[in-house]
């Protein structure tokens, strides 16, 4: 019997090495993973954006209430309502924004598929 254990870790340190020169000259694109984490973290900003305008309009309506004056309550119901209208059409711009990225990434990788395909009939 004879060991492979060489050959398959040569051939796993050669597909290391192709990967990182992939990465390297930029023929591997890693944007379009990262685009996901990119778009979590503006999305989290964006629920506490949502969080701070409710914390807002709370203090709004607290302001004058408590010396018996309630036309700051109603001041309070707009504040509340563009604010979350506002952060509302934040989150779908930003995922518009995300999902252009995204939509790039993706004829960049069909693009690059048929140029194999175009190489690979050439070598016919």
């Amino acid at each position: 019997m004879t060991d492979t254990t060489p050959i398959k870790g040569n051939l796993a340190d050669a597909a290391r090495r192709a990967r990182f020169w992939s990465l390297l000259s930029f023929d591997r694109l890693i944007t379009g993973q990262v685009i996901h984490l990119v778009y979590w973290a503006g999305l989290s900003v964006i629920v506490v954006a949502a969080f701070s305008v409710i914390g807002a309009s709370i203090g709004v309506a607290w302001r004058d209430a408590a010396e018996g004056n309630f036309t700051s309550i109603l001041l309070a119901i707009p504040v509340l309502v563009v604010g979350l209208l506002v952060v509302g059409g934040m989150g779908l711009i930003w995922r518009a924004c995300c999902e252009f990225f995204v939509a790039i990434f993706r004829i960049s990788d069909d693009l690059a598929a048929l140029r194999r395909v175009a190489e690979a009939d050439a070598e016919r």
